[in-house]
């Protein structure tokens, strides 16, 4: 299967994914320039994948009495730029232009506050279990239409810049495959 295209508007919107609105976002600082993607995992609840519960966390309508495990989320605000589901599929919830909610307390090569200047993408995963082919293509095709966009400098894991806070994306994430797939053929 061909990997997915997608490209990305002057508003900072990619074409080829469905839009979730986020609430939980803000302007970045002035000047920002976006040199960073962060790739995180998610699964709600934990393990579980496929419901709506990624999508009600991020758009701040999340049924906390829907499940035990959602209690410990009760006024969480919290989102990312994009959500990579099992079967590939491409959600997007928060403009490239404005600052998401994802990163959380965090450092990059000494600079602080990650969330200023990246971009962030969760996979539908966990740290216990490999991620899925389509999640592959979507990512690695998202990632070439972000880099014709931004100069993305790095590529990392929420675990590198929030080291001992977080695990994820886990040692199930193949940056080998991902890197290589990133590469121009030839």
């Amino acid at each position: 299967m061909p990997p997915p295209l997608f490209a990305v508007d002057p508003a900072g919107f990619v074409r080829g994914a469905v839009r979730a609105p986020s609430p939980h976002h803000d302007e970045r600082p002035p000047d920002t320039v976006i040199d960073l993607l962060v790739i995180h995992n998610i699964s709600l609840p934990p393990g579980e994948f496929g419901g709506p519960a990624i999508i009600d966390l991020f758009s701040g309508r999340l049924d906390t009495a829907a499940h035990p495990w959602f209690a410990g989320l009760a006024g969480v605000r919290v989102s990312a730029h994009f959500l990579v589901r099992r079967d590939g599929k491409l959600v997007q919830f928060v403009d490239c232009g404005h600052r998401a909610w994802h990163a959380g307390e965090s450092v990059w090569r000494g600079r602080v506050r990650c969330n200023d200047y990246s971009i962030g993408v969760e996979l539908e995963g966990t740290d216990d279990e490999p991620f899925a082919d389509p999640q592959y293509r979507t990512l690695v095709a998202l990632t070439v239409a972000l880099q014709q966009v931004y100069p993305i400098v790095d590529i990392v894991g929420h675990s590198d810049i929030a080291p001992g806070r977080k695990t994820d994306p886990g040692p199930h994430f193949d940056w080998g495959r991902y890197r290589a797939s990133l590469q121009p053929a030839g």
